[in-house]
């Protein structure tokens, strides 16, 4: 297991140098001059040269791919071409309302769609189970910023139930709390349709091993069946989907946040690409591409704590 999990991190670490090299890039790549877009339209070739040599923008791909590199290990993601800040700093400031935002929408995800898929699962081919079904169709048909939309429109604009705009003040849980509400449902609904089928195929099909048959014919409530015997293998699906659940659900954050005007890295990666501020859009995508790593990574390795079948032995072949 210790093989393993070493080998994984490895992996992880190169995925991680992989991204950030591809990174650097791509933004040779995009249409744009960020010194350009910093002087204006006005500015002299003899000037916007001067800014590019002094952004480090006329090296060559490698020199600013290993430059870029270098100082990521050290936690150092390069300065905001605008304002001369950290680009730590400001993802600092904005990483918290996304970080609460992504853990309310997977929380609600996994509340709501793994309880209606066990409720499905105990009666197939009811009344509950064809509404359950039906209504996961329509959801996982629907993408999460026309959700983000007819949630402001429906809660907000038209009945004023919920406030429509900004993140509220932290320092005020319940006013904090009625700003998340529509932003956490609307990331989280294709997640309860997901979920709901992935919880219903899984506990059916365990539901018909061997083993529960057994519990059964010991006599053991279904109640008891399907909570304490069933439920903890027909989960492990989820567990492995859970931690790329956490990734899906930053990389969502994107135009919900801009949809409600919320404060986060959604946000302003929006407005970094809009004024070529390579160094924060560089940055956010590192952290995006850091959460689907470090998520998967720990699916993984939870799963195969999980399962018994899935350790491994030391020396053993593994498929990473």
């Amino acid at each position: 297991m210790l093989t393993y999990i070493i080998k994984r991190l490895a992996l992880a670490l190169l995925v991680l140098v992989l991204v950030t090299v591809l990174l650097v890039i791509l933004v040779q790549l995009v249409p744009g001059d960020p010194a350009r877009a910093i002087l204006g339209n006005h500015a002299t070739p003899d000037l916007i040269a001067q800014v590019r040599a002094n952004l480090g923008l006329d090296r060559s791909v490698p020199h600013q791919a290993w430059d870029f590199l270098s100082h990521a290990v050290r936690g150092d993601l390069g300065d905001d071409y605008l304002t001369g800040q950290p680009v730590t700093s400001e993802l600092g400031a904005s990483l918290v309302d996304t970080a609460v935002l992504t853990l309310a929408s997977v929380v609600l995800a996994l509340v709501v769609g793994i309880p209606a898929g066990i409720v499905a699962a105990n009666r197939p081919g009811g009344m509950v189970d064809a509404v359950i079904r039906a209504v996961s169709v329509v959801l996982l048909s629907m993408p999460p910023y026309v959700v983000a939309l007819l949630l402001l429109l429906w809660f907000a604009v038209d009945n004023h139930v919920l406030p429509a705009l900004g993140a509220g003040d932290l320092s005020q849980p319940g006013d904090y709390l009625q700003h998340l509400v529509l932003p956490a449902i609307a990331l989280a609904v294709f997640w309860w349709a997901y979920l709901a089928r992935l919880v219903r195929a899984s506990m059916l099909e365990v539901l018909s091993q061997p083993y529960v048959r057994t519990a059964r014919a010991y006599g053991l409530p279904p109640r008891v069946v399907t909570l304490r015997v069933a439920l903890k293998n027909a989960l492990m699906p989820v567990t492995a989907l859970t931690g790329l659940l956490l990734g899906y659900v930053l990389a969502g954050t994107v135009y919900v946040e801009v949809i409600f005007n919320r404060p986060g890295i959604g946000s302003l990666a929006i407005s970094a690409v809009a004024t070529r501020d390579w160094p924060v859009v560089r940055a956010i995508i590192l952290v995006y591409a850091a959460a689907f790593v470090i998520g998967g990574l720990l699916a993984d390795l939870a799963y195969r704590v999980l399962d018994p079948r899935l350790r491994l032995e030391d020396g053993s072949g593994v498929f990473v």
